[in-house]
């Protein structure tokens, strides 16, 4: 029984040498990257909790409207996403050249996709000029004057490609943002 144990506490041993040589020399690689990496998730974190309650103190100080700043939130929270990402990808190890020739292609493919479709690019803008130019905001109830019809309700929601609009009878009814530009409206008293 004695020499049972020894054999087995000798495995043990030539078994962990070999785990903890192979397994963990390894494993030191990733550590600090691993550190890195839970180190930037938490201040990601953190940055977006600061950044939306930075957002609606200010919003609230200049009487700004809930929909305003939700799409700000919006927009910051895509921003320091895309941080995220670039940060991972130079911890995880991959090249800023590589980085780059990625985004470049991306932004390339992109670029093509939006020549073909010269209407989301009028969308986007034309949602930009609405959003902050624009004297209708959200919440306010208008008429879009039409040749053949009238659409009456109040502006729901302002998204990057489509208007919405709520009707006198709950109905949603979407818009391309270029449209809603382009058509005669009429702000209602509230």
């Amino acid at each position: 029984m004695l020499a049972l144990q020894m054999n087995y506490q000798k495995l043990i041993r030539s078994h962990w040498h070999y785990i903890n040589n192979k397994t963990f020399r390894n494993m030191g690689i990733y550590t600090l990257q691993i550190i890195k990496t839970v180190i930037l998730i938490v201040a990601f974190i953190g940055a977006r909790f600061s950044t939306k309650r930075l957002i609606k103190k200010v919003g609230l100080r200049f009487s700004y409207q809930v929909g305003r700043i939700r799409i700000t939130n919006k927009i910051a929270n895509a921003l320091l996403g895309i941080l995220l990402l670039v940060f991972l990808m130079l911890i995880w190890g991959i090249k800023q050249s590589d980085l780059v020739v990625f985004l470049s292609t991306t932004l390339t493919i992109l670029g093509v996709a939006f020549f073909a479709q010269w209407s989301l690019i009028s969308n986007i803008t034309s949602t930009l000029i609405i959003f902050f130019n624009h004297p209708i905001r959200i919440g306010d109830a208008l008429t879009i004057m039409e040749k053949d019809y009238e659409i009456e309700g109040v502006l729901n929601d302002i998204g990057i490609f489509f208007i919405t609009i709520k009707t006198k009878d709950n109905k949603k009814i979407t818009m391309p943002s270029n449209t809603f530009l382009q058509k005669m409206i009429k702000k209602e008293d509230s």
